[in-house]
């Protein structure tokens, strides 16, 4: 991560703890992933040599660099959806600034139906940080846009575990994948349809 990247990021992620805590209305919070989140996404990403990413929720744009950054030396590309104009616009903003534009394809809409039009097998790692009371829904959809041995990463597992515990509950009971949780930042639920869960965790440590 060169240095301009890594100062833009502080600067958001700041922006984004003082923004949420002087605001109750959740629409105009940013909810950011923390940094310990951010570098483990870069982590299973750079180890899986995943080109193909899905994100579900930009807010500002905060998780989508880091999703970018890791991306970018395997030649991939992020497709990131929020339904926010104002998060939108400090998204483009920030994308713009961070030089990492041509990695990054931002999409305004509703997240639901960019799941329901996207291909069959089409992305290596979907990444969930929206509204949670819509993941059932989503799942049929989830399950078939990621490939095989692709990865679904989903944000608030442990801050929000009985809100996220009917969809963890779906996913786990589906067959074909495994399920692991990652106690990093507000906890991470993790799905692949590959059995050995130790490979995404094997070489991180949180810094």
């Amino acid at each position: 991560m060169n240095a301009t990247l890594h100062k833009l990021l502080g600067d958001i992620e700041r922006f984004g703890e003082e923004n949420d805590a002087a605001i109750d209305e959740r629409a105009r919070r940013m909810l950011n992933i923390t940094r310990g989140t951010g570098q483990f996404l870069a982590h299973v990403i750079g180890a899986m040599g995943a080109r193909d990413i899905l994100e579900i929720g930009t807010s500002n744009g905060y998780s989508t660099l880091w999703l970018a950054d890791a991306v970018a030396p395997n030649g991939g590309k992020v497709t990131t959806v929020e339904m926010a104009p104002a998060k939108l616009r400090m998204a483009r903003e920030n994308v713009a600034a961070s030089g990492l534009g041509s990695y990054i394809d931002q999409v305004e809409g509703d997240a639901g139906q960019l799941l329901a039009r996207s291909g069959d097998s089409s992305c290596d790692v979907l990444f969930l940080d929206s509204e949670r009371t819509e993941y059932v829904g989503w799942w049929p959809d989830i399950r078939r846009v990621l490939r095989p041995h692709g990865l679904l990463i989903v944000d608030n597992a442990a801050s929000h575990a009985a809100e996220m515990a009917p969809f963890m509950q779906a996913v786990a009971a589906e067959a074909g994948f495994s399920t692991a949780l990652v106690t990093v930042g507000k906890g991470e639920f993790l799905a692949s349809r590959e059995a050995d869960m130790a490979r995404y965790r094997a070489g991180w440590h949180e810094r």
